[in-house]
């Protein structure tokens, strides 16, 4: 008898629904092996039948000693992983007639199966679930611990199966097993800011909060430089608490990546903070960037529509920070093997840290740096030119004095008022990019809109043109100042670009190499 089940592959961040055929024949000839798999298996989904033959006789059926092929169709796609398992079982005790299979059609199944029937989570629910819809597929059977996550999706029954025998219980119209109900919108309504850090925790150093201010209202990339115990770590991880909420469509596609990344923890819904990674400056560039041999999203795209932290940025190897500099233009990523090529979002904010010098006190106040000569300009260099160009804020972080940290001389502002600065910032941006794809905040503007966005007057235009000789900025270097200073301007609810907005723009450059080092 042939019969056939669905499953589903996840490719890049999205999925591709898979038909499992299974035909199960007469009894198998001497000599000849009861089952056959075809279609580009792994070898995990080969090791399968061991799993699923003892399930299937713990859950009280029998693997019939048929000569069974099981085709996992398309046969041109390389299929992956354990999450095969249970769609084969279902395959195969319906092609044995062990279970009705008239409803086999209307469900996606998914899920690796234990020796005792029970079935483990799986990577991709929520991609799995969305093309399922796509499809119209009426519903998915899928491992409890997912069925929060894949119910995300509207128009689709998501049933939430413990074992192989609720799976067939689910598929034989058991009413006592209710499909998982969530309202998208009313879990999205009741997300919000949640962080446990506040900005007004860190005393004294307002013009880095206000950097810090600038670059969360125009999604600009930022780097801190000062001494050791200068505050940089401390006042970075606080930058998510002072970022907008995550609207409705930023929390699907980001919690997404980390479905497929298999980074959401078990009985999870949709994530309602923007991701803040920090990743050892061990990490390779692989990591960093994603791929593998078996594809999965890197550091980068677990950052998509969040902060990516590189702390003590110098440290990072060279290779791993080359990397960055094309997502951060294309806000995207595409890994191109020879068997593949998938594209993963990586639309993030840059936040780097690292000290002067080796030994950390150049430009100290009170300390004396105790560097070698040319040892500045060595560590300095272990960041290329083109990398620096990238980032938009370049503020040095300077200690606070006693006085400043036993008592401040004004009151901090917490991470909520500046949010609200923030986010009236941000809807100015909303309704200037409207029906604009890709574009959101100004640190995405693109080409010509840069000038047309961007515009500035004589006087702007001098005292650019006097930067730039004097810092010998690079052309990027000048998209970035303008961007920046369109950011504060809309900041101050200025419609116009004034020069008080481009100086203090400009002074966000003073870290580029030949302002740094005099």
């Amino acid at each position: 008898m042939l019969v056939k089940t669905f499953a589903s592959a996840v490719i890049g961040v999205d999925a591709q629904t898979i038909t499992i055929e299974v035909s199960a024949g007469g009894p198998a000839t001497a000599g000849n092996q009861f089952y056959s798999l075809v279609g580009l298996p792994d070898s995990a989904i080969k090791e399968g039948f061991q799993r699923i033959e003892t399930a299937i006789t713990t859950a009280g059926y029998s693997m019939k000693r048929r000569k069974t092929i099981v085709n996992l169709a398309p046969a041109n796609i390389r299929k992956e992983g354990s999450a095969y398992d249970l769609a084969i079982a279902m395959g195969i005790l319906a092609a044995t007639e062990q279970i009705a299979y008239e409803y086999l059609q209307d469900f996606i199944f998914m899920g690796e199966l234990s020796l005792d029937g029970s079935l483990r989570p799986i990577r991709g629910a929520l991609p799995m679930a969305i093309q399922a819809r796509k499809e119209s597929f009426k519903g998915i059977i899928l491992p409890k611990a997912n069925a929060q996550e894949a119910a995300i999706v509207s128009d689709l029954e998501v049933y939430g199966a413990d074992n192989i025998s609720e799976a067939i219980r689910i598929l034989n119209k058991d009413e006592s097993i209710e499909p998982i109900q969530i309202d998208t919108r009313e879990l999205f309504a009741k997300a919000k800011n949640d962080y446990e850090l506040d900005i007004a925790d860190v005393k004294g150093q307002f013009n880095i909060k206000r950097a810090m201010e600038i670059a969360a209202a125009g999604g600009h990339n930022m780097i801190l430089i000062g001494p050791p115990g200068a505050g940089k770590t401390m006042l970075a991880k606080r930058l998510p608490s002072i970022l907008p909420t995550l609207s409705l469509r930023e929390a699907l596609e980001t919690t997404k990546i980390h479905s497929v990344a298999g980074k959401l923890p078990n009985n999870f819904g949709l994530l309602s903070n923007r991701p803040f990674r920090s990743p050892h400056h061990t990490t390779s560039d692989v990591a960093m960037v994603g791929g593998g041999s078996k594809p999965s999203p890197g550091e980068i795209s677990l950052s998509h529509n969040g902060v990516l932290f590189l702390d003590e940025l110098p440290e990072f190897k060279r290779s791993v920070l080359e990397v960055l500099r094309q997502p951060m233009e294309a806000g995207e990523v595409t890994i191109s093997r020879a068997r593949f090529s998938v594209d993963y979002p990586a639309k993030f904010m840059l936040i780097a840290s690292m000290n002067p010098c080796p030994c950390g006190y150049f430009n100290h106040p009170e300390k004396d740096c105790s560097c070698p000569p040319g040892g500045v300009k060595r560590y300095l260099n272990k960041i290329s030119g083109p990398l620096l160009d990238r980032i938009d804020l370049h503020v040095e972080v300077t200690p606070i004095s006693y006085d400043e940290l036993s008592q401040s001389a004004r009151p901090s502002e917490s991470s909520a008022d500046i949010l609200r600065r923030v986010e009236k910032a941000r809807a100015v941006q909303e309704d200037r990019f409207e029906g604009l794809d890709h574009t959101h905040c100004n640190a995405q503007i693109k080409g010509n809109r840069i000038r047309t966005i961007c515009k500035i007057d004589s006087a702007c235009q001098s005292l650019l043109k006097t930067a730039m000789e004097k810092l010998q900025l690079s052309a990027r270097a000048y998209d970035r100042i303008l961007k920046v200073s369109r950011t504060i301007a809309d900041l101050a609810g200025s419609a116009e670009i004034k020069v008080e907005h481009l100086a203090e723009a400009i002074q966000y450059r003073s870290l580029d190499r030949e302002g740094w080092l005099g």
